[in-house]
């Protein structure tokens, strides 16, 4: 049962999906990504004219799904919906694009974007959607009522987790939803708070925080925890950015303030030296950010860092493990790769961390 699900979702759901991601699939796709991991829509194609005539076989276990041209070669798939696969900075649709997705409308697909740029309200896509009787669901749209924080998470009673980040992009995501699957596997009645697009896709509710006024997203993430602690005893929320971010820190901190969790676990992708797409701002060692993390969250909720996500992806398995034992030396905090060797070592830390 889902806490307060989300009305685009309850539309979409269950429908067959092509995933547009030119030029991107995989490493820059990350929401295609996550949805094809993560979330129940079957996805029939993926639209990337630079690898088209490949699948998925070769970057993502599982059963292989095509790669094609365009959207129009993605209709012998028979899809239903068609889903904007990137979530770029600044969250413009790319011009370029703008022919697939009317070609889509025109077709008499679902539109589901996570962009900050609203598909929903473009003139021509809106007025072309209406004609065509078909469904847009701007992900990234947040709702109509919004509170500001009353500080009320902890009073809650169950157990709050946060997943915090050295950087974007570093695994924050996947790390919360492979511990809440962990936690399920292990019997722990446990439920998984999305605060960005895909985590919103995969899980059917939640608010995209980073939209939201920077007043309203304590608040945001407060209401959520409220709606999840009916159901769960233990919640795993979804952290953004990092709090040393230039453009992003105040969405880190809103979370942060907002969740007030009992712990965290921090998320680094191994080898990252600087900020991504801002390479003036290098990243300090992981240690310093456990207690700048620490610190921040001493104030309003004391906060524990009890373990380290290292997204090794890019490693091979010696070097990777390498890597995962140097992290443990400097930290002095359980350290894994979550995809490659399972999310078990960090549950451990939080068992005893949350007296569970």
């Amino acid at each position: 049962m889902l806490p307060n699900p989300n009305p685009g979702f309850s539309r979409v759901k269950g429908k067959k999906l092509v995933i547009l991601a030119h030029g991107h699939f995989p490493d820059n796709a990350k929401t295609a990504l996550g949805v094809i991991r993560y979330s129940g829509f079957p996805v029939v194609a993926i639209v990337d004219e630079e690898k088209a005539g490949e699948s998925t076989k070769k970057y993502l276990k599982g059963e292989p799904i095509p790669i094609v041209s365009s959207v129009e070669d993605s209709l012998k798939y028979k899809p239903e919906a068609l889903l904007i696969g990137i979530a770029p900075i600044g969250g413009e649709l790319p011009k370029a694009w703008r022919k697939e997705v009317e070609n889509a409308i025109n077709n008499g697909l679902d539109v589901i974007s996570g962009l900050h740029y609203f598909i929903g309200d473009d003139p021509e896509f809106s007025s072309l959607a209406e004609e065509r009787n078909v469904q847009i669901w701007d992900v990234r749209k947040p709702p109509s009522q919004l509170c500001v924080s009353k500080g009320l998470a902890r009073k809650t009673g169950a157990g709050i987790v946060l997943t915090v980040g050295s950087d974007c992009s570093t695994g924050k995501m996947v790390t919360t939803l492979e511990l809440t699957r962990e936690a399920e596997r292990r019997g722990w009645n446990a439920g998984f708070v999305p605060t960005g697009q895909t985590g919103v896709l995969v899980a059917g509710w939640g608010v995209v925080v980073d939209r939201v006024p920077s007043d309203f997203i304590a608040g945001a993430v407060e209401e959520m925890i409220l709606q999840a602690s009916k159901e769960y005893k233990t919640i795993f929320v979804e952290g953004q950015g990092s709090i040393i971010h230039p453009a992003y820190s105040g969405v880190t901190l809103g979370i942060l303030h907002g969740a007030m969790p009992h712990a965290m676990i921090l998320c680094h992708e191994a080898g990252r030296k600087a900020l991504h797409g801002y390479e003036q701002v290098a990243i300090p060692p992981l240690s310093e950010l456990v207690d700048l993390y620490e610190n921040v969250s001493r104030f309003v909720a004391p906060s524990r860092v009890v373990g380290i996500s290292l997204n090794t992806k890019n490693l091979d398995e010696k070097t990777a493990r390498e890597n995962i034992e140097a992290v443990e030396t400097e930290t002095g905090l359980p350290t894994t790769d979550v995809i490659r060797l399972g999310a078990g070592k960090l549950l451990d830390a939080l068992e005893e961390q949350l007296s569970i």
